[in-house]
């Protein structure tokens, strides 16, 4: 028996056995023709040795670590290519993880944790992408030309200790083209010189970390201004606030957020004096375009952020069209004091648990009480209570949501926030089709509007539509990478519609973003409750059920948690704690939750059990004089 350290590169088709149901002789010669004309090739090239092949996928050795990551790059942009004029329903794509470890060699066949952890790591990576472990980044260094996104350590099943995984950037240059994709930039040049922007978040120096709320305001404000000016490419506030207190330099910020251009600045705040500073940055040079600082009168902070976008846009070289010089002028209060609380009640929202909803919504009322017509503090109320309901507050109620949502709707009807509370009221009534109509016409005004998406994705679940609800709580899971409910609830819609491949390689993902969440916001037993249940699937029952009592211990009164606690605990067979949770958190949810139960398949284990039998009879009773 021989041991040694090797590089080891794992790879498999992503949904084979789709592939082999549509066509199973089609989908093996064309596997093969991949292997025989390139595959094989590129192992052979970087002296990799085939250990095994499989239906689906492969397990290759490698001397150099660096040899393996550059295989498994330079299969992956071929594959792309090849795949170029193939439908996507019939594309063989590979998953390819990387992993440098110690492995036992017997018959020419190789053994051991290295082996294994690569097998896991391939499971996480994106489809067409090649995932590798921290040894392999360490040892990888810069010696390609490549970028790796770090994901955070990782739970992998049955290895001991967390594994840090990073995602290989793979087309970050270039992608290959199609004739009919080269056509279409030739006939529309305007769209391909279109200049891109990411605004990061703006630093506090006001020497008090109480004043967060504002600099980020001022942020979020730059990056709606700038969205306004339909010749720019402005990204999401939720993608950049995700680098927020990472550090890196601007150049590798442009790249890693694809844009060519960077704003980067810093707010001080002190009694009714601000100073905002800013500058423009090209992030393929490095150069600055142009810079500015700013000393105001607080009073003045609507005039100002105004001058900024302007000044960016005069930088940029774009022409203002007279409808986006009238839109970046437009502000829905004129009230400092109440945009100041408007900034800290966003804050509040923006973070996780049900406490925080309940600070945003006495904070957004606390605007209103101060300027009763500012039209984005009352969506903002709205949505605070949209999520109290959804979570089962006692102080929260329909009739005040749908108040507010159409006090909202009336003060701006071209407030996506306003849209979004609109489309709760619906839900909660289970006007199911109008609920939809209100999302789409929501995104179709902010599309980087992570409600509006993640909503329209509870809308489709409702209709039992799980493919495009996946689809929603995707874009929004892409649009807030911190937030992991979408997550979770793409997640389960995978699982769902028997995708148990894809719903694993997920729960890594979705795992991470807990784990983040509560490190920042370690009251908001959401993140337990919904964690639990992805523990379960990764056979970690025993931490499992320790995050399902924290869940109910840390926040009493969340009955949206509680309930996703109670589906963990049937899943286990804890039967009977599992309806003492229902007892306790149905009846608090209204009427849309004991719909959704009837058809919910986690209740599944629960339905013959009198108990569950005689909730259920009393919920329905409920129900009808409710109805009636």
């Amino acid at each position: 028996m021989e041991r040694r350290l090797t590089a080891i590169l794992a790879a498999d088709v992503v949904g084979y056995s789709r592939l082999m149901g549509l066509d199973e002789a089609g989908t093996l010669s064309a596997l093969k023709t991949h292997r025989r004309e390139m595959a094989d090739a590129k192992i052979a090239e970087h002296r990799g040795r085939i250990v095994k092949l499989t239906g689906d996928g492969m397990l290759v050795e490698f001397p150099s670590v660096v040899n393996a990551v550059a295989c498994a790059a330079e299969i992956q942009r071929k594959m792309r290519e090849r795949n170029v004029d193939v439908s996507e329903d019939r594309r063989i794509e590979f998953r390819i993880g990387v992993h440098l470890g110690d492995i036992i060699v017997e018959d020419n066949d190789i053994y051991g944790d290295g082996v294994n952890i690569a097998a896991r790591i391939e499971s996480m990576a994106r489809p067409g992408g090649v995932a590798v472990s921290g040894s392999v980044r360490d040892n990888v260094g810069n010696r390609l030309d490549l970028t790796f996104e770090d994901t955070g350590e990782q739970i992998l099943k049955n290895i001991e200790r967390p594994v840090r995984v990073y995602n290989v950037d793979l087309f970050a240059d270039a992608a290959p083209r199609s004739i009919a994709s080269i056509a279409r930039e030739k006939a529309e040049p305007a769209a391909r010189a279109k200049p891109s922007i990411a605004v990061l978040p703006f630093n506090n120096m006001s020497g008090d970390p109480e004043q967060e709320y504002f600099s980020d305001g001022i942020t979020e404000d730059i990056i709606t201004d700038l969205s306004k000016v339909g010749a720019l490419a402005v990204t999401a506030r939720n993608t950049t606030f995700a680098l927020k207190g990472k550090a890196m330099d601007v150049s590798e910020a442009a790249r890693q957020l694809r844009v060519s251009h960077v704003l980067e600045g810093s707010v001080r705040k002190a009694g009714s004096r601000v100073r905002i500073t800013a500058q423009l940055i090209d992030g393929m040079s490095g150069h600055h375009l142009w810079a500015e600082r700013y000393d105001r009168d607080l009073n003045d902070i609507f005039a100002l952020q105004d001058e900024i976008a302007r000044a960016i846009v005069d930088a940029l070289k774009i022409q203002l069209m007279p409808a986006e010089h009238a839109a970046i002028g437009k502000r829905t209060t004129d009230n400092v004091e109440a945009y100041q609380y408007y900034l800290m009640g966003r804050q509040h929202f923006l973070r996780l648990g049900r406490r925080n909803h309940l600070s945003a919504r006495r904070l957004y009322q606390r605007a209103l009480e101060i300027d009763p017509e500012y039209a984005l503090a009352r969506a903002g109320l709205a949505l605070a209570e949209g999520m109290l309901l959804r979570s089962g507050d006692r102080s929260a109620n329909l009739v005040t949501l749908s108040a507010e949502a159409q006090r909202a709707l009336a003060l701006d009807s071209t407030l996506a926030e306003a849209h979004v509370a609109d489309a709760m009221v619906h839900f909660q009534k289970e006007k199911i089709e109008l609920a939809g109509v209100a999302c789409r016409r929501a995104i179709a005004l902010d599309p980087n509007l992570y409600e509006a998406h993640r909503t329209l994705g509870d809308v489709l679940r409702m209709e039992r539509k799980f493919a495009e609800a996946a689809a929603a709580y995707e874009k929004a899971a892409e649009v807030d990478r911190n937030s992991y409910g979408a997550m979770c609830m793409l997640w389960d819609c995978r699982k769902t519609l028997g995708d148990e491949e894809e719903a694993h390689r997920l729960s890594q993902g979705v795992l991470t973003r807990i784990e983040k969440a509560m490190q920042l916001y370690p009251d908001d037993g959401a993140a337990y409750a919904y964690g639990c249940y992805i523990l379960h699937n990764l056979g970690l029952d025993e931490r499992a059920v320790e995050w399902a009592e924290r869940a109910i211990t840390i926040d009493p009164e969340d009955y949206n948690s509680h309930y996703n606690v109670a589906c963990f605990l049937a899943a286990i067979g804890a039967v009977e704690k599992a309806i003492d949770t229902l007892e306790h958190s149905v009846p608090q949810l209204g009427l849309q939750q004991v719909h959704w139960m009837a058809q919910d398949v986690d209740m599944n284990p629960l339905r013959d059990h009198p108990r569950y039998l005689e909730l259920i009879e009393r919920l329905e009773i409920s129900l009808a004089e409710a109805e009636g």
